[in-house]
């Protein structure tokens, strides 16, 4: 008889994941992964044979377990939350980034499960987040017990509109390789097979990010995900600056693996000043004077529709910084609020960042997304992998 596993399915932001307790996965690494990944029907371009979106938005994965009280970091938390993004054509699972926009889902799962006392207007969830050792701090907004979803907040790219939660990444600053700037320094010149030096801004927080010019890669920063990725001969040169920059930053020896050793991060943004352009999913113009600046994000080897919550955190904080492209990019302002321009709108972050000696301190970024549950039941193992040996 297959085996089954109670689940979640919830949207957060412009993603999708499934929602699992670490209690009920195997605790040997090999045999949870074979578990996961038979969950979502990977390795499938479909997923036809498990319940994954065949999008990499939509094939993400949140296990949630008890507090960690043997963590430093972890103290008073509610939760730890570990995020997988799993490969849909391989075999594979990685656990070396962070999803923002899950990350929102995770604070209205937790209300929803019981796992923090809700408080009505706004019930705080402190989640360690395992991938990165850091907590986010997520606001949730609940009325009689129950999280919201009904509200006014848009989101681009979600249909409709919710209730408003806000994420603050400001712990995860560093998280991924020690340093908010990995290097200490703004910039770095990088050398790229095939093309020769290009200076990047190497960022960590929320996600590790690498940051170049739109111009320097001899495009206008306004083309839709589809112009890129239509671009063969620029994606393979994108993962290579990709590449490039996690081993400058130590997350991984070799760039030709960057693909196999870490394909979701670091991230890859293209930034460029603030300019008029189409909406790809409205096809009406954004205008350059709604925006501070224009980006475009590579992730999991592909086009971003949208732009990703940590990206958009790290971006915020970025253009906070003086020196990096992203900050030359930027238009100069006072506001809290930090407008980035995506293919399918802008979207909004908070930052607050001060010099710190020779660094800088995060005070403040923060992410507005909406969340939604949507299933909850189990799914079922196919037997061949739930008899397998060693399960």
């Amino acid at each position: 008889m297959a085996q089954s596993i109670r689940s979640v399915v919830m949207r957060g932001g412009t993603s999708r994941a499934v929602f699992l307790r670490e209690a009920d996965l195997p605790d040997d690494p090999i045999e949870r992964d074979r578990i996961i990944l038979a969950v979502f029907g990977s390795p499938d371009r479909r997923q036809i044979d498990g319940i994954g979106g065949a999008d990499p938005l939509t094939s993400k994965l949140a296990i949630i377990g008890p507090p960690r009280h043997d963590e430093p970091r972890a103290k008073g938390t509610h939760l730890t939350y570990t995020f997988g993004q799993v490969e849909i054509e391989h075999p594979e699972i990685d656990w070396l980034s962070l999803c923002g926009n899950i990350s929102s889902a995770v604070g209205a799962y937790a209300v929803f499960e019981g796992l923090v006392r809700p408080v009505s207007p706004t019930t705080i969830v402190k989640a360690f987040n395992t991938n990165l050792s850091r907590v986010l701090t997520i606001e949730v907004p609940v009325e009689n017990g129950r999280p919201m979803e009904a509200g006014d907040y848009v989101v681009p790219g979600v249909p409709g509109c919710g209730a408003k939660i806000l994420i603050d990444f400001a712990d995860t600053a560093g998280g991924a390789t020690g340093r908010l700037l990995p290097t200490g320094n703004p910039v770095d010149r990088l050398d790229v097979p095939g093309f020769g030096a290009l200076e990047a801004s190497l960022v960590d927080i929320g996600n590790a990010h690498v940051f170049v010019r739109a111009r320097d890669l001899g495009l206008a920063g306004t083309e839709s995900a589809a112009e890129i990725d239509r671009n063969s001969e620029l994606r393979a040169l994108l993962e290579r600056i990709r590449g490039a920059g996690a081993v400058r930053m130590g997350m991984i020896p070799d760039a030709e693996r960057s693909r196999e050793d870490s394909p979701a991060t670091p991230l890859l943004g293209i930034v460029s000043p603030p300019a008029a352009y189409r909406n790809d999913l409205t096809g009406e113009t954004v205008a350059a004077a709604d925006v501070d600046l224009v980006s475009r994000l590579m992730f999991m080897q592909q086009m971003h529709k949208t732009y990703a919550g940590t990206s958009t955190v790290c971006t915020g904080v970025a253009s906070r910084l003086p020196g990096t492209l992203v900050h030359e990019a930027a238009r100069p302002h006072n506001r809290l609020e930090v407008r980035i321009g995506h293919p399918a709108g802008v979207i909004v972050t908070e930052t607050a960042v001060e010099p710190d000696g020779d660094a800088f301190r995060v005070h403040r970024a923060t992410l507005g997304r909406t969340a939604r549950r949507i299933m909850e039941g189990y799914v079922f193992i196919p037997d061949a992998v739930a008899a397998s040996p060693g399960h």
